[in-house]
């Protein structure tokens, strides 16, 4: 199986295991991780570009897991949490990695963060090396083993 299908199927895996658990994402802080998760991976690789905020606003509005949420609420945080990466790169992983960490409480929610990491950083087809290295720091701050997630 090439490369780009193992992703594809991946990520469909995934929002396929988001969607069944969907009743049990709705707490700010699974909110709030999840689109922390969203701009790490969008800021991956040291620039955002419109490609990727178009990808993440696509989930927002189409994702049935996010539609526990109002839209413009997470456009805002997701945005935000954007900004923070881009001011100072450093401090801003940091703590946005914090914002990430907040839903290692509740195993179920943890995953599902990953989970949308992986589904955002799988959307173009192309999961590369810095966007699993992201959802690996995200898996360590939740307290997950990456290989859980094939990372």
């Amino acid at each position: 199986m090439a490369l780009w299908d193992r992703i594809k199927e991946s990520a469909q895996t995934m929002q396929t295991q988001l969607e069944a658990k969907k009743n049990d994402l709705k707490s700010g802080s699974f909110r709030d991780a999840s689109m922390a998760m969203c701009a790490l991976v969008a800021a991956a690789d040291g620039s955002i570009d419109p490609a990727e905020r178009q990808r993440v606003t696509q989930l927002i509005t189409s994702n049935d897991v996010l539609r526990n949420f109002p839209p413009a609420d997470l456009q805002k945080r997701f945005d935000d949490y954007l900004n923070k990466l881009i001011a100072d790169p450093a401090l801003g992983k940091v703590n946005v990695l914090q914002e990430v960490a907040k839903a290692k409480k509740k195993p179920t929610e943890a995953r599902a963060v990953i989970q949308i990491g992986i589904v955002i950083g799988g959307a173009d087809g192309n999961f590369d090396a810095q966007e699993r290295a992201i959802v690996r720091e995200a898996c360590f701050a939740l307290d997950l083993q990456p290989q859980e997630f094939d990372v």
